[in-house]
Order: C-alpha cells, then sequence, then structure tokens
C-alpha cells in the first residue's frame, strides 16, 4: 500500500472546509471483531444500460463483502437495468436502490449516491464500477486502510507498484496514464492514480467536501475528488489492482470527456491560486500555463454537442432519505 500524506495548503474553493470537523452523527464506532467484510460500509453502484452486468456484479460484491449494503444508482437506463435492480432489492435486504429520471453524468450519480449514504449511516463508503472492471474480490484489500484508521480515502490503483492494467489498447492507456500524469503536475499531488473510480472513503473524509462546489463531469470527477480530499489534509493511500476492460456493453469513455477533464483540472488550480490572492492580498499570481485553458476550451467547443451516452454537467444533487419498497417513480430510493 503506498499512503499519501496529508498536505498543508488551501482548500479548492470558498465553499470548502477541513474534514477534521464531521457532523456529530457521523462519528465512527469501534470494530467489531469477528464483523463480517463490509460492515458498515455502502457500495455506490451507478447503472446506465448495464443490465447485463447488474445481477452477476451485484452477487460477487455481496459475496465478496457480506455485511455492505449495495446502493444501485441508476439514471433511468432504457435497457431495463432499473427495473432489474428492484428486483434484486426485493430479494436481498442488502441492497438498495436508487431511481434517478435520466442520465446526467456519472459525477452527479456518485455524489447523489453518497449523499444517501452518508444520511443512512455508513461508516465507510465505496465508489465502483458495475462492468467488471474493478474486481469485487478487491474490496477486502481496499477498505481494509479505512477501517483500521490508517487512511481516509484509499485509491485502487493501477499506477502504484503491483497495479496493472489488461485488455486495453495503447491510446486508451495513454489517455488514462496521460491524464493522471497532467493532473499531477498541474495540481502538484503525489497520487499515482488521479483518473482511477475504485475508491474506499471514510464517511467522515467525504462529508467533509461541499459537494455544491464539485465539477462533476465524468472522467474529471474522479481527479476532483481526490484534489478536494488532499487539500482538506485527508490521508490519501494506493492499493495495486488490475483493471480490466469491461465484458459486455460499450465504454462511455469519449474525446469531449477528456477534453472537459484537462479544462476542468487546470480550472481548479487557477481557482486555489486565485483564492490565495484574494486571501493574502497579492495583486499578481503567475497561473500554470496561461494558453493551455482557452486552447483546451476552444478543442471542446469544436467537438459540438455530447453524445447521448457522454456525461452532462446539471443540477446539484440531493441527499434523500432510504425507504423501503421497490418503485419506478423517478428520484425513489428502496430496497
Amino acid at each position: 500500500m503506498t499512503t499519501t500524506p496529508s498536505r498543508d495548503g488551501s482548500a479548492a474553493g470558498p465553499e470548502s472546509r477541513p474534514f477534521s470537523t464531521p457532523p456529530a452523527n457521523l462519528a465512527e464506532a469501534a470494530e467489531v471483531p469477528g464483523a463480517p467484510v463490509g460492515s458498515g460500509a455502502w457500495i455506490v453502484l451507478p447503472t446506465y444500460n448495464e443490465a447485463d452486468n447488474l445481477g452477476t456484479i451485484a452477487a460477487a460484491i455481496l459475496a465478496a463483502a457480506p455485511g455492505a449494503t449495495l446502493l444501485v444508482v441508476d439514471d433511468g437506463s432504457p435497457d431495463g437495468t432499473g427495473a432489474l435492480a428492484d428486483e434484486l432489492a426485493a430479494a436481498d435486504q442488502r441492497i438498495r436502490v436508487r431511481h434517478r429520471p435520466a442520465k446526467q453524468g456519472l459525477g452527479r450519480a456518485y455524489l447523489d449516491g453518497f449523499g444517501i449514504a452518508l444520511a443512512g449511516g455508513a461508516r465507510f463508503i465505496v465508489q465502483m464500477d458495475a462492468d467488471w472492471s474493478h474486481d469485487p474480490a478487491a474490496l477486502e484489500g481496499l477498505l481494509r486502510p479505512v477501517r483500521d484508521g490508517s487512511a481516509d480515502l484509499v485509491i485502487g490503483s493501477r499506477y502504484t507498484r503491483g497495479g496493472g492494467v489488461v485488455e486495453w489498447g495503447l491510446g486508451r492507456r495513454l489517455i488514462s496514464r496521460g491524464g493522471s500524469v497532467f493532473a499531477r503536475l498541474v495540481l502538484g499531488l503525489t497520487v499515482h492514480d488521479l483518473t482511477g473510480g475504485f475508491k474506499a472513503w471514510r464517511a467522515t473524509t467525504l462529508a467533509a467536501i461541499p459537494f455544491a462546489g464539485v465539477h462533476a463531469g465524468g472522467y474529471v470527477f474522479q481527479i476532483e475528488m481526490t484534489f478536494r480530499a488532499s487539500r482538506s489534509g485527508a490521508r490519501v493511500a494506493e492499493v495495486p489492482i488490475t483493471f480490466r476492460d469491461r465484458r459486455v456493453g460499450q465504454s462511455k469513455m469519449s474525446r469531449r470527456i477528456v477534453l472537459e477533464a484537462l479544462v476542468v483540472v487546470v480550472q481548479l488550480r487557477a481557482e486555489e491560486l486565485l483564492g490565495r490572492i484574494r486571501r493574502t492580498g497579492r495583486s499578481t499570481v503567475e497561473l500554470p500555463a496561461p494558453a493551455v485553458l482557452p486552447a483546451i476550451a476552444d478543442g471542446v467547443a469544436e467537438l459540438g454537442p455530447a453524445p447521448a451516452d457522454a456525461p452532462a454537467e446539471s443540477g446539484s444533487p440531493a441527499t434523500v432519505p432510504v425507504s423501503s419498497g421497490p418503485s419506478n417513480e423517478p428520484g425513489h430510493v428502496g430496497r
């Protein structure tokens, strides 16, 4: 396991706050000896057109972490993923379903799910993909550092010693690795896998991040959440994983998503430096790569509208109470 020490520094935005003062209702209970893997954890699983994967991945997740609660967040999948999730929830009380009316982007789905898990009393929160890219067998190792108190955020890392990627072409490898390197340089982070989406959080750490200020797209969401956690003083660790391409279905990655990620990374750094100017009263500061942002923005504009399966930026997530019983009503959370 590779651990990134907490970093002193300014918060990433005016709404950021240190995670050292979490809400009282998220105080963590002592570990119970012999508790099953996943005890106290909620696993947030966003889905869109994952009917072919959901049944098997849900079973594998709960076999690997039998003490966890699995929250499926479905963005109105036209292939019936939401209905299948309801069937699974009716058969297993550990499964909950959040129905959202339409696809609004991976980041928004995660933030919505995080809010529900926090309201439900989660002590640890895991985020992972539903397409078998993230192996459920890695859950125990991913959760261990947050459970034993040695880390506040754990990233399943492809790019730390022992990690890797299989079944990817050269182009996809360059995009992923290059995105992590670019973000590390611009944001001044030491995490190796900034674009990875297999993570375990301590609830107090996640609760301290102001969701309303997150630029919650797809690819960039992973980078930004790690950035905000690090700037809040969180201890970030990486554990090696092997990432595999999805078993069935189509990847939701697009060129527009990648370019938007580059824009937001530069924007995050610029916002941080401008915040320092306001606090110190200095009139000038050297911003990184001043010509990068408009150039990338022009590239995004030239691409035109996002494809139908690409995440779109839209309103901030709402935290809703968890209720029992399946429902097809948009926005409903049920068992």
